[in-house]
C-alpha cells in the first residue's frame, strides 16, 4: 500500500515536471546562434551587453521578416543624443510591423558605468542597447558600410538583403521615410 502511494506521489511529481518544461514560451528561448557578449554591464537595474565585432556582425546580419534599424551613436555625442527620442518613438510605433531598433554604443568601456548605464536609466531607454567594445576601429568600419567615414550618428536601416547606410543625424519625420524605403 505504501509503494502505492510513493508511486503515484513520485507519478504526480514528474508529469508536473514534464507539463512545466514542456510549456515554455518559444519567444523567451534565446537564439542558438546569437553570440556570448565578451562583458555585460549592470548598474541600478539596467545592463547592457558588450561585444566585439565579431559578436556585433549577428546583429548586422540577420535574415528574418524584421526590419532593423541599427544606430551608432555614443553619450557624449551631442547630435546623437539629440536624435534618441526618434529612434525610441520609432521603435514604440513600429513595434508591431516587426520593426526593431538596437543602439550600438561606441562609448569608451570605462564611461560604461558613469555615463552609459545612466543615460539609459535617466531616459528610460527601451530599445536593446549593445556596446562596441573593440578598439580597432579601422578593421571594422567599412564593413558596416565602405562609404562610412566613422563619424556618428550614423544608422544602418535594413532587411534581409536591403539594406541602406546614412552618416547623418535624423529627425522623426526623416527617420520614418528611411524606414518606409526599406520596409
Amino acid at each position: 500500500m505504501k509503494t502505492s502511494k510513493l508511486f503515484k506521489t513520485l507519478l504526480f511529481t514528474l508529469s508536473l515536471t514534464l507539463f512545466f518544461t514542456g510549456c515554455k514560451d518559444a519567444k523567451t528561448e534565446e537564439d542558438p546562434n546569437k553570440p556570448k557578449p565578451v562583458q555585460v554591464y549592470q548598474k541600478d537595474g539596467v545592463t547592457v551587453n558588450a561585444y566585439d565585432f565579431a559578436g556585433l556582425e549577428y546583429f548586422l546580419n540577420r535574415d528574418d521578416n524584421t526590419t532593423y534599424v541599427v544606430n551608432f551613436w555614443a553619450t557624449w555625442c551631442v547630435p546623437c543624443v539629440e536624435e534618441m527620442p526618434y529612434f525610441e518613438k520609432l521603435g514604440e510605433e513600429y513595434k508591431d510591423d516587426n520593426v526593431k531598433v538596437l543602439l550600438v554604443s561606441l562609448d569608451m568601456p570605462k564611461m560604461v558605468e558613469s555615463k552609459l548605464l545612466p543615460f539609459i536609466k535617466d531616459n528610460d531607454i527601451k530599445s536593446e542597447v549593445v556596446l562596441l567594445r573593440d578598439p580597432d576601429a579601422n578593421s571594422w568600419i567599412s564593413k558596416i558600410s565602405p562609404s562610412w567615414s566613422g563619424a556618428i550618428p550614423a544608422t544602418v536601416i535594413y532587411k534581409k538583403d536591403k539594406k541602406s547606410f546614412y552618416e547623418q543625424s535624423f529627425d522623426y519625420e526623416q527617420l520614418v521615410s528611411a524606414l518606409d524605403s526599406i520596409k
